[in-house]
């Protein structure tokens, strides 16, 4: 049993349809992905629904998480209600170099509050550019320590060190492992961190699924630790989730 906590589909700018990323979820031997676009809303004019759209055609496969941009105030909050009312979403994703938010500010800290109060996760991207490094997302999570922080990518390639550290300080914090070239880097946090604080991801399509699930496999990690990474920490933190019914 896998499931992917970390994938992308879209209309617009990067085209990339649900059945692309089922294609490659089938040939990884994945059975459930979390989805995104890879644009925000509002700025991306009908994001949400479009994610929307892709769970309720493969409710069995897709979950869907809302990205959204902070900067946009009331509007931003409303978006994620209804994310999370409406059509029945399990997480919120930030991208600070998209939307030039800091991920310690106080538009990003109120969303990550309302997220909060939702006990959805929120998945940031954390890798090497401004406003995405591990010690700028961790001021996030001491500013919500409610709040189930998760780092994308773990600080890509020149920042995993600091993305261990700060998960260390931080109990909220979860490692992830999508776009991270290390192997050797998981089976270090699974020995630092426990095993129940990182989840496996692939941030396909951009990354093959297929690569990212041999990455975890060669990190040398026992069964049941690797089962952890695989599904059984996202499919706790999804469970923990409170949403609405979805799609009327």
């Amino acid at each position: 049993m896998i499931i992917d906590s970390h994938t992308h589909v879209d209309r617009v700018g990067w085209y990339d349809p649900p059945e692309t990323i089922l294609r490659l979820m089938d040939e990884a031997g994945i059975a459930k992905s979390i989805i995104m676009t890879y644009r925000d809303a509002p700025d991306s004019e009908g994001a949400l629904e479009y994610i929307a759209e892709a769970v309720e055609r493969y409710p069995n496969r897709l979950v869907g998480y809302a990205r959204i941009n902070p900067r946009r105030g009331a509007t931003s909050h409303r978006l994620f209600e209804k994310a999370m009312e409406d059509y029945g979403f399990k997480g919120l994703k930030l991208h600070p170099v998209g939307n030039l938010c800091h991920p310690g500010g106080q538009e990003s800290i109120a969303l990550i509050q309302q997220a909060a109060r939702y006990n959805a996760p929120v998945l940031f991207h954390c890798g090497d550019e401004e406003l995405t490094l591990p010690l700028q997302v961790a001021q996030a999570a001491a500013a919500c320590p409610e709040a189930t922080i998760i780092l994308g990518h773990s600080g890509g390639y020149f920042h995993v060190d600091d993305a261990l550290r700060v998960a260390e300080r931080y109990s909220n914090i979860l490692l992830e492992t999508s776009a991270m070239p290390y192997p050797r880097a998981i089976k270090v946090w699974v020995e630092r961190l426990g095993a129940s604080r990182v989840l496996y991801a692939s941030d396909g399509p951009g990354c093959d699924p297929t690569i990212e699930v041999h990455k975890v496999r060669m990190a040398g990690l026992a069964a049941a630790e690797q089962e952890a990474l695989f599904y059984r920490n996202i499919t706790a933190i999804l469970e923990g989730v409170t949403t609405g019914g979805g799609l009327s």
